[in-house]
């Protein structure tokens, strides 16, 4: 019994902190957390009623517009693009690029602490989407297909945006 207990012990151990790390890794993740700004917490029910259906299906429930139907792919002026859900600034138009995907593009966040990124497994592979740090709502993905000075294409759903000109 006690060779037993020997033996398990450890492989629980064990079990738990792969079982811990994996839940770590899944969590978002920002450069800072200590420099968060503020949090907006709302029930599904709050939310619900605030964004129209389209912002809450992608800032809720992950989904994606379809390619090419946002207006906003097609602003060139300056300004700063806000979350839909919150208002928080997000990118600056000076870091917008035509990617030819879509979706707005953009090369680098307005601030380090403005978006936070999280593995995401779904469709059987592994992409880092983009949340906003302020409510946590789903903006899109970025990938390593970009322009200088970053070589990030930070692929965002229109409709979880709000812009406005400078």
């Amino acid at each position: 019994m006690k060779y037993i207990l020997f033996i398990t012990l450890p492989v629980l151990i064990l079990v738990s902190l792969a079982f811990t790390y994996a839940r770590y890794d899944d969590k978002p993740k920002s450069s800072s957390d200590d420099d968060q700004p503020r949090k907006v917490v709302k029930t599904e029910a709050e939310w619900k009623k605030l964004l129209t259906s389209d912002q809450y299906a992608i800032l809720r429930d992950h989904g994606t517009e379809r390619a090419f139907s946002s207006p906003l792919n097609d602003i060139h002026q300056k300004g700063t693009f806000y979350c839909a859900g919150c208002h928080n600034p997000l990118f600056s138009a000076d870091t917008k690029f035509d990617s030819g995907t879509g979706w707005p593009s953009f090369y680098t966040p307005i601030a380090k602490n403005a978006v936070s990124e999280k593995k995401d497994r779904a469709y059987g592979m592994v992409r880092t989407e983009i949340l906003c740090s302020v409510c946590s709502g789903h903006l899109g993905h970025v990938f390593e297909d970009g322009p200088k000075p970053t070589g990030l294409r930070y692929c965002m759903n229109g409709a979880a945006m709000t812009f406005e000109k400078k």
